[in-house]
This record gives C-alpha cells, structure tokens and sequence, in this order.
C-alpha cells in the first residue's frame, strides 16, 4: 500500500470528481479511515463487504486490516478502474459493479462477513432497512451516515429523534454511535455534519413475522406521531390491539419502548389470525338466510 499514489493524486490522474446525483462524498484522510476500521473490528480473517468506495480510502484501511476477502459494491463505473488498481493479486480483493440496493450479499461472500461503509447520503436508511430487514444479516454492521440519520438508529424513547428507524434498528441489533465527523473532513464538503454508527446483530432479534408486523405497527404509529396511539393504530385495531399489548390507547408513538412496541407486534399478529372454520361456517349460513 505505501507504494501507491495518493487518493488525491488518484482522482487527478483519472480525471474524477464527486457526483452529487450519487450523494457522494469522498473521505480522504487515511488515519480517519483506519480509525474507522479499528472500530469495525477485528474481523478476525472474516470478509468485508464496502458499498460505494469511491476512490477507495476506506478500502485502503480494510486491505491493510485482518478482514479477509475484501468486497467492493460500487454503483459508478468511472471508479472502478481506479479500485482495480489496489489489487495485489492475493486475490482477497473483490471489485462488483451495482447498485447495492439490488444486490444480493448472500451471493457475494460465504459465511458470517461485516459491513463497513460510507454511505451515499440519499441511500443510507434505504440500505440499512435492507440490511436489517432482509434475509441476509452480516456478522456486524458499521457503517456511516449524515449526523441526523445516525442519530435517529441511536435514539431512545422521548429523544426528538426517537422514530421508526430507532425501533427497527435496536429490535434487530445493538446500536452505538461510536464516532464523529465534520463536514470539512469531506471532499466536497456536505452540507451536514456526519456520524458513524456500530450495530451488532441481536441474539434475541425478532423472527421474520414478527419483524414485519413490527414494521406495520411502527409505519403507522409514527406516521401519526402527534396523535394517540388509539387514533395512529385505528386501522391495525386502535385502543382494543393497545390494551391487548398492555400500552395505554392515550399514549403516543415517541414514549413507547422497544418492548412496548414488540408487545403491539404480536398483538397485531394475533389479531390477524384467520377466522376459524366454524366462524366461516356460521357466517355464511347467517348470509344464506338472509
């Protein structure tokens, strides 16, 4: 590594600069980047997946680290060239054009494996509901976003910031903010001050039903985060699927806890059980004699 050009002698020589349609952002500061992988791991020979590397500071910092495979996801191709350039030929480096959003991780790397990233600003939550969420769940996730967005994964009950995001992300993981950084640490510098968050994966995370009743219930109680839980939850079973869980129809979205709203999942759930046969029976013989 101490052989190669300079990131910035990199974009000079290829002629690149920042797209602000890609939301990006280039780090550029190598003791930055190896702090945030001191952060990461140690990954003890496990791979590492980077999305959008960019110019590839980041990915300096985890070839020189423990990770073992090194797997690049980067959406634009005008980098691509500059990121085969770090290659050695040990053949831990793994470079694959795409939008990480249609990715599938699974695919790319065999066996528990981290994410370390910078994200792009205007896909950050999208990214990491994905990872949460989806089928795939890495080993542990430490990634970057725009101050506010990495507040709202950290956010605890009656913060400002306490939302959806909090919920989803503390129900599947353990979340820390483990890091800041300024705007001026950025080239170009955003408009925003960034963040850096560290989530590893919950033993007890919610099984997938759960999880995606989970994501119904907050969806609705947040959308409507000024009004009374019996009013924002009315289409999920308003004050009747409240007093089910145990939570008081009178309290709103920003006070309820991850316990509390795990309690309304399942509540949900059990409120969307199917009818049992001899209900079904009975009413179609009332619509018959009707």
């Amino acid at each position: 590594m101490t052989a190669l050009p300079t990131l910035r002698e990199q974009l000079d020589a290829h002629g690149l600069a920042a797209k602000k349609s890609f939301g990006q952002h280039f780090l550029l500061d190598l003791n930055v980047t190896r702090k945030i992988v001191r952060l990461a791991g140690p990954f003890e020979g496990r791979a590492v997946i980077e999305v959008g590397p960019g110019p590839g500071g980041l990915t300096r910092a985890l070839l020189e680290s423990d990770a073992g495979r090194v797997v690049l996801v980067e959406k634009d191709p005008r980098f691509v060239p500059l990121l085969a350039e770090l290659d050695d030929g040990s053949g831990r480096l793994t470079i694959v054009e795409g939008d990480a959003l249609n990715v599938r991780e699974d695919r790319l790397v065999e066996g528990p494996a981290h994410l370390v990233s910078n994200l792009p600003y205007n896909v950050g939550t999208a990214l990491l509901i994905k990872w949460l969420t989806g089928p795939w769940l890495p080993h542990a996730l430490t990634l970057m976003f725009q101050k506010e967005v990495a507040e709202r994964i950290v956010a605890a009950p009656g913060d400002d910031a306490y939302g959806r995001l909090a919920v989803i992300s503390q129900a599947v993981c353990e979340a820390r903010l483990v890091m800041h950084l300024p705007a001026a640490a950025f080239t170009p510098p955003p408009k925003v001050a960034s963040a850096v968050v560290h989530l590893i994966p919950r033993a007890d995370r919610p099984e997938r039903t759960l999880l995606k009743a989970l994501e119904r219930v907050t969806a609705a109680a947040f959308g409507q985060r000024r009004k009374m839980l019996r009013s924002s939850l009315k289409q999920l079973g308003g004050a009747d699927l409240c007093e089910s869980a145990g939570i008081s129809p009178e309290d709103r979205a920003e006070v309820i806890d991850l316990d509390g709203f795990l309690r309304l999942a399942r509540a949900s759930i059990g409120a969307e059980a199917p009818t049992k046969p001899a209900e079904v029976g009975a009413a179609l013989t009332r619509r018959k004699r009707s």
